[in-house]
């Protein structure tokens, strides 16, 4: 995994934000008996056990190789990385959905909704400034990339994961604003409960998106393609290689580990070219430091 970004900033940024929004929220659904309110609270709750969740996932994710897990434990964080896109779309799509829905069979009026307003506005800055600190750490890993592009490449399930929940927030935010706003102005509860059907859609989409890339870091994807290309043309530029056949990459959290099939310049022993091999490797390993794993064969022929 390209280094650079404060993962584990982003995630403490995100949790507590999320935890002290949970709170305000959580006051504000019971104060105003807004659906809307009630569904951003448990989004935020959600949020907050996430963040908890990733914290977990790393701190397994650095256990030492094992005789059971030679490779070590990296991709765990993986494991938990998907768990949390499945409760960001249970707990927080799906309930959000089914209050709109239960809202617009049992309609009830608004009660304070200046309240409401006060907190969404509270929460608005607040996951403001945690999308800041997110985005501050993948503007550090982002190489010119557009955020999209950034989103489908990246190896940082982490990032990728807090990233999506406060985008998500953010925008959950700013459809609960305008439904209660909508509600006072008319009166009409209705607004109230399609904002938090809305919100639950939003949250839907956000969580398949994300779990559909940490799949395919559990399945198995080798570094970025920007890393990939990095890694060949470095080893094209060593002067004891003369040509690169193959280079397969398989990125384990943090680690990654690769394997290289190469044609080495013709020496006279096996001892010189045994030399020839750990000095291209010592090289690799300085240049790409994450790489944990490094297999080399020589050969004439891919």
């Amino acid at each position: 995994m390209s280094g650079g970004a404060d993962s584990i900033r982003s995630i403490l940024y995100a949790l507590m934000a999320n935890a002290a929004i949970a709170i305000a929220k959580g006051i504000a659904a019971v104060v105003t008996n807004s659906g809307a309110m009630l569904a951003e609270a448990i989004h935020s709750i959600a949020d907050t056990t996430n963040q908890l969740l990733l914290l977990l996932g790393m701190k397994r994710a650095k256990r030492p190789p094992s005789p059971d897990y030679p490779l070590g434990y990296g991709k765990e964080i993986y494991f938990w990385s998907f768990i949390v896109a499945l409760l960001l779309f249970s707990v927080g799509g799906i309930f959000s959905v089914y209050e709109g829905w239960h809202k617009l069979h049992s309609p009830e009026p608004l009660e304070s909704p200046w309240i409401a307003i006060g907190v969404l506005v509270f929460a608005v800055i607040a996951e403001g400034l945690s999308l800041l600190g997110c985005l501050k750490e993948v503007n550090k890993v982002r190489q010119g990339r557009t955020l999209w592009r950034w989103f489908r490449e990246t190896r940082h399930s982490e990032l990728i994961v807090v990233f999506g929940e406060d985008f998500a927030a953010l925008l959950g935010l700013t459809f609960a604003l305008i439904a209660l706003s909508a509600t006072m102005i008319t009166g009409d509860p209705l607004y109230d409960a399609l904002g938090s059907i809305t919100i639950g859609v939003l949250l839907i989409v956000i969580a398949v998106l994300v779990g559909v890339e940490v799949k395919a870091l559990l399945v198995g994807q080798g570094v970025e393609p920007l890393v990939k290309k990095a890694m060949v043309n470095f080893l094209q530029q060593q002067s004891t290689v003369s040509k690169v056949f193959n280079v397969v990459t398989l990125q384990m959290g943090a680690d990654v580990m690769v394997a290289v099939k190469a044609k080495m310049l013709s020496v006279g022993s096996d001892a010189a070219l045994i030399e020839q091999i750990n000095q291209v490797e010592s090289a690799f390993r300085a240049e790409f430091p994450q790489v944990m794993w490094l297999f080399f064969e020589p050969d004439s022929d891919d």
